[in-house]
């Protein structure tokens, strides 16, 4: 007689072959870990003066960040590598690079006010932002995110773009930093399913504009600025509107 082996291994075997393949698995990580190394050319370009590399990097850490989540589904990293934590590392690749690199540009850019206010204002975000990524509702279960998202790369190219002075600066920083607490449900353009089609041209919409406002700099068009700052105004009342009604 044929020995089948034991009931536990011929599920093992069953589960072995039902898995995903590791290798574009490993390669979706490897791309989401491409951002931290961003963050580091950031904080260099910050250190140089380079603004306008810095808010180039800025975008592409953003458009890694918008298409890692499909890849990741669709090549199903978590059956594929369950010993590895991918939304750890996401959240540390976005801290990185959607707080802690913006908050290094505008204190090296001379940004923030002089002196002790300067550091006070520095440390709001990387506080606020580190109790934002550790929460564990953070990103709702319907692809929402609660709290202000920590989009404090945003604010930086808007201070640059705008020209804004340490003052205007410190009101946006604190504002926004209390914004983390208050539990405002932020559309989560990818995924979150309401106006999934709007949401995702206007975010398309917003990275174009945001490149060839970067690309003009010092002195880019009041009219794609206008678009930019046009969809920044819809995502805020879009959020604060599907808040409200739920």
């Amino acid at each position: 007689m044929t020995n089948q082996g034991s009931p536990h291994a011929q599920a093992a075997a069953v589960t072995d072959a039902a898995r995903p393949p590791r290798g574009p698995a490993i390669a979706v990580h490897v791309y989401t870990a491409t951002g931290s190394v961003l963050a580091f050319l950031m904080v260099v370009a910050a250190v140089q003066r380079e603004v306008s590399a810095a808010l180039w990097l800025f975008l592409v850490a953003m458009i890694i960040d918008g298409t890692d989540g499909f890849l990741a589904r669709k090549f199903r990293v978590k059956e594929a590598t369950p010993g590895f934590d991918g939304a750890l590392l996401d959240n540390i690749v976005d801290y990185l690079t959607y707080c802690f690199a913006p908050v290094v540009l505008l204190w090296i850019g001379g940004f923030l006010p002089a002196g002790w206010p300067g550091w006070v204002v520095a440390c709001l975000p990387l506080l606020a932002s580190s109790y934002q990524f550790s929460r564990a509702d953070a990103k709702t279960e319907d692809h929402y995110f609660l709290g202000f998202p920590s989009y404090w790369n945003a604010l930086a190219f808007y201070v640059v773009v705008l020209k804004l002075g340490p003052v205007a600066t410190s009101v946006l920083i604190v504002g926004c930093a209390v914004l983390v607490f208050v539990p405002v449900r932020y559309v989560y353009p990818s995924r979150t399913v309401t106006l999934w089609r709007t949401n995702m041209a206007g975010a398309s919409i917003w990275l174009l504009a945001w490149a060839a406002i970067v690309a003009q700099l010092p002195s880019p068009s009041p009219v794609l600025v206008a678009i930019s700052l046009g969809y920044v105004a819809f995502y805020t009342a879009e959020s604060v509107y599907l808040t409200v009604r739920r």
